[in-house]
């Protein structure tokens, strides 16, 4: 344990920031998964509300450092390109 006054709050702040980003990326995740799990059904309409959601989570997380930039665009891109491959099929 930390004997010095500031390394004590950095103790506490750490729990709490790696609290709130654990239970970002759990929400982050939880989206793509939808959007996944509507590609699966081929419900193409269910699949773009699920990005719409999904989308500025990817973009708001990417810009506070929770995740990469890139992978936040590799996400966006490989989902997109699903979903309008559905709509090409059907």
């Amino acid at each position: 344990m930390a004997n010095i006054k500031s390394a004590k709050k950095r103790a506490k702040q750490m729990v709490v920031r790696n609290l709130r980003n654990a239970s970002q990326r759990s929400m982050l995740r939880t989206a793509v998964k939808k959007v996944l799990k509507a590609l699966q059904a081929n419900d193409a309409a269910g699949a773009e509300t699920a990005f719409a959601t999904a989308q500025p989570l990817l973009d708001r997380f990417s810009s506070r450092g929770l995740i990469h930039k890139n992978k936040a665009a590799r996400h966006k891109s490989r989902l997109n390109a699903r979903i309008k491959a559905l709509k090409i099929a059907a």
